[in-house]
């Protein structure tokens, strides 16, 4: 998996080179603004409810010593799951509805990568496309949010909370390669098979995940470019996964 991992990071060093070559940069305006938007609407409400939810953890503390240094706590985890509660959902938001935006890159990739211009895949339309990307979110946002809630409790318990930290960030890594990938896998599987083949590339979407939630950590560019870089990065290693796996160039 360590190799795959490896190999989901090492393809976003040629993505912004081959955006430009292909010239698809026009694709990713929609999915750019879209991305923006989101960003404002999410964080800032985060922002703004961080403290409340660090008041309302410090109340579970009734004794008076220690209570300052709890509350210093709260406010922390607080901010905390409003952080990764709110990167869940972004991550999700512009995934599922930029999904008809990207499938295009994705078939343009595939073309150049496998010299192929005329293709057997599944035909799908733009509703499709939008339903498979919201329907796929979904499913992940949910398995998400399921395995986020336990990790962050571990946050309270000393040492295990290191391991913790890094439990939650390789899991939002997955899911969020998981999204990227499925913008070439939808031409090729149905949504169970999806899934399936994720789960067997799985160090693939945790590589790609990986540099994607670094690119959201830069300030402001980095809600603007990490569509476009993450998505042609995941691209190009689906479509060698593909290529490894032996799957036939047919509609499925």
């Amino acid at each position: 998996m360590l190799k795959n991992i490896i190999s989901g990071i090492k393809a976003y060093f040629g993505a912004f080179g081959l955006i430009t070559k292909l010239k698809l940069w026009k694709y990713f305006a929609i999915p750019m603004l879209i991305s923006v938007i989101t960003a404002i609407i999410i964080f800032g409400s985060a922002y703004a409810l961080s403290d409340n939810i660090g008041h309302f953890i410090a109340k579970i503390w009734i004794w008076d010593w220690g209570h300052e240094t709890f509350t210093t706590i709260s406010a922390f985890i607080g901010g905390l799951v409003i952080l990764v509660i709110g990167l869940i959902l972004f991550k999700h938001i512009i995934m599922a509805l930029s999904a008809p935006f990207m499938s295009p890159v994705s078939e343009k990739i595939e073309a150049h990568i496998t010299g192929k211009t005329i293709h057997y895949h599944r035909n799908t339309t733009f509703k499709e496309q939008l339903w498979r990307g919201i329907r796929v979110n979904v499913r992940n946002l949910g398995m998400e949010l399921l395995y986020t809630i336990p990790i962050l409790l571990l946050k309270f318990i000393p040492v295990i909370n290191i391991f913790s930290s890094v439990l939650l960030f390789l899991m939002q890594a997955y899911y969020a390669g998981f999204g990227n990938m499925d913008y070439t896998l939808e031409r090729h599987f149905k949504y169970q098979e999806s899934i399936q083949f994720v789960k067997k590339n799985r160090g693939i979407a945790i590589g790609n995940g990986i540099v994607f939630l670094l690119i959201l950590l830069i300030p402001i560019i980095g809600f603007v470019l990490v569509l476009p870089l993450s998505v042609t990065a995941a691209s190009v290693t689906t479509i060698n996964a593909l290529k490894s796996n032996n799957k036939p160039q047919h509609a499925v």
